[in-house]
């Protein structure tokens, strides 16, 4: 079955007091546009999850984003006792030589935590093999979820392309009445323009290998049957499994070639209103078919 190359996915992971989240979503592209955004912590592995995420999506354009949200109560900065005393220092120095500048007790603590140096949240984090592992996993599952995205998406396109062709297949069989009766019709009208001739003797034999000439020349018979075969091989390409939309696309082009001869040789209005239709529902699978993968 056809897969769509729109797709979304998102997992979380719980590890050691952080909640690592992972968000992929892919739109259609002619190949794999990918492009990634990730908590410095992890950017060592960017080149690993390339690898992986061209593996299991293949194409498309693909963004991929991994962030970590810390929990504060095993995250809080420590207190620079030192500063503290220093600043406290200071101040009280300051509250004696200008009264004015004196702070209260109550906000003491909120103007120091503003100083710097007061708080250091700096500490260097060191990947674990453990900690990857968790988060390879759940990297693992937000992939497969924009696959399972994906196929819901390509079951919704392949019900669309079969209604598509089912019309056109129906356009088709719609045509045959027309076709046979403008045979009658060109041969009347040809009959007609010469009795206008008045005097002028013809050959009826050579009139009617010049009318089988011209019919000849009219019959889309070889059109309906090499746009029968497209329409039949379309189907089967779409229950081939993903990867198929470069397929689907030249079939989809051919099937236009057919159609586009039918309405050269179509010199009624009604079977020329039938091939627009034909057209306005090939033109449906065209845009869609750039979403297949």
């Amino acid at each position: 079955m056809i897969q769509s190359m729109t797709g979304y996915g998102k997992a979380d992971v719980i590890y050691n007091g952080k909640k690592i989240h992972v968000e992929i979503k892919s739109l259609n592209s002619k190949s794999l546009d990918l492009s990634t955004r990730l908590a410095p912590l992890y950017r060592e592995k960017e080149m690993e999850l390339r690898k992986l995420i061209q593996e299991r999506l293949e194409r498309g354009k693909v963004e991929f984003t991994l962030w970590i949200e810390k929990d504060v109560t095993t995250t809080g900065g420590v207190i620079n006792a030192d500063a503290v005393a220093n600043y406290v220092a200071q101040m009280e120095k300051i509250s004696v030589d200008v009264p004015a500048l004196q702070i209260s007790p109550e906000r003491i603590w909120e103007t120091l935590v503003r100083l710097p140096e007061v708080v250091q949240t700096s500490s260097i984090e060191v990947l674990e093999e453990e900690e990857w592992m968790n988060v390879y996993q759940g990297i693992e599952e937000a992939i497969s979820n924009l696959i399972d995205f994906r196929k819901q998406e390509g079951e919704a396109l392949y019900a669309k392309f079969c209604g598509n062709l089912q019309k056109i297949e129906q356009l088709m069989h719609d045509l045959e009445p027309y076709e046979q009766s403008r045979v009658e019709k060109v041969r009347q009208r040809l009959t007609e323009r010469l009795a206008e001739l008045k005097g002028v003797d013809y050959d009826k034999g050579r009139l009617e290998q010049e009318l089988i000439y011209y019919i000849e020349k009219l019959d889309i018979n070889e059109e309906k049957q090499r746009l029968t075969n497209h329409l039949e091989y379309f189907k089967q390409t779409m229950l081939n499994g993903c990867g198929q939309g470069k397929k689907l696309g030249f079939i989809a082009q051919e099937m236009g070639r057919e159609i586009n001869t039918t309405g050269s040789k179509s010199n009624q209005a009604e079977m020329q209103n039938i091939v627009v239709m034909m057209k306005d529902e090939l033109e449906q699978i065209k845009e869609q078919v750039l979403n297949v993968m």
